[in-house]
């Protein structure tokens, strides 16, 4: 994993920067295929990156991100036709759009992907095991008091996770329909609790928003992302280690009806998905 934290801001500063630097080539040496090809293979790359990461307004996407994956593919393609054409211009796109490739491939299946979780301690039907946890003010909090209504548990990475906070957003946006089930919303993060209180300022619904401070319950339920943070970030405040998105839904006894153990870190529930749970979940 630590290989990973690193990987993820290297493509992503690189992707930016040679795709500024093909935009350059273009300009000096002409429109060849080669930079061009060049350009294709890491711009789309970089402008998921850059969408998400400004917005926060995307909370899942599919697994392999046909469009994105077809553009770049077809970006090194470009730069084969270009280094036939014209070979005397050196292999340098050819090397960068191959490299381009690989790097997105590296992204798609082994970054966004978890690999084999262990599910054995979240089984629909069994009760969810005890824990507890602290609120954003650093009070302990029983899983014991969220007994008497459904509750919709999600595991967010934190308030750095692009994707974690287009999902909180979504669910916000659903609250009322939630609440109309009874059910309580509770959020659980490692991060920091000035963190937490920073993400509790944002929203006007009453969500529970809780810390898993030193990812105790996060190793407790097999959710641990071992050094799951981007590399760097660090400096805002955060861990090394992090949780794998996760939702888990319990009626109102504690026994979980709905778990959701992603293996890709974009492929997420939808808030129509939990509607279906609780409706069905009603006596």
């Amino acid at each position: 994993m630590f290989l990973k934290s690193i990987y993820v801001m290297v493509y992503i500063m690189g992707a930016n920067a040679i795709a500024a630097w093909s935009v350059y080539q273009l300009f000096t040496e002409g429109t060849g295929f080669g930079w061009a090809g060049v350009l294709l293979a890491y711009l789309p790359g970089a402008m998921f990156f850059n969408y998400i990461t400004a917005t926060q307004s995307l909370p899942r996407t599919t697994a392999n991100l046909p469009v994105i994956s077809f553009l770049i593919l077809s970006g090194a393609v470009l730069t084969i036709i270009g280094w036939v054409q014209n070979p005397q211009a050196g292999t340098l796109p050819l090397v960068l759009g191959a490299t381009g490739l690989l790097a997105w491939l590296l992204y798609l299946f082994w970054y966004s992907r978890y690999g084999g979780r262990d599910g054995t301690q979240l089984q629909p039907g069994n009760p969810l095991p005890e824990f507890t946890l602290e609120d954003e003010q650093g009070n302990k909090v029983s899983l014991r008091q969220f007994l008497g209504n459904p509750a919709l548990f999600l595991f967010y990475r934190g308030n750095w996770c692009p994707l974690c906070m287009a999902q909180i957003k979504e669910i916000a946006a659903q609250y009322q329909q939630l609440a109309d089930h009874g059910v309580q919303i509770v959020l659980i993060s490692p991060q920091p609790h000035k963190h937490t209180q920073k993400l509790a300022q944002r929203f006007e619904v009453p969500f529970i928003y809780l810390v898993d401070a030193g990812n105790k319950v996060a190793r407790q339920l097999k959710l641990l992302a071992k050094n799951g943070l981007p590399f760097g970030m660090q400096a805002l405040g955060y861990d090394s280690d992090t949780v794998m998105p996760t939702v888990v839904i319990t009626d109102d006894k504690g026994k979980i009806i709905f778990v959701d153990l992603t293996d890709n870190y974009r492929v997420r529930p939808e808030p129509e998905t939990f509607m279906r749970v609780l409706t069905g979940a009603r006596p």
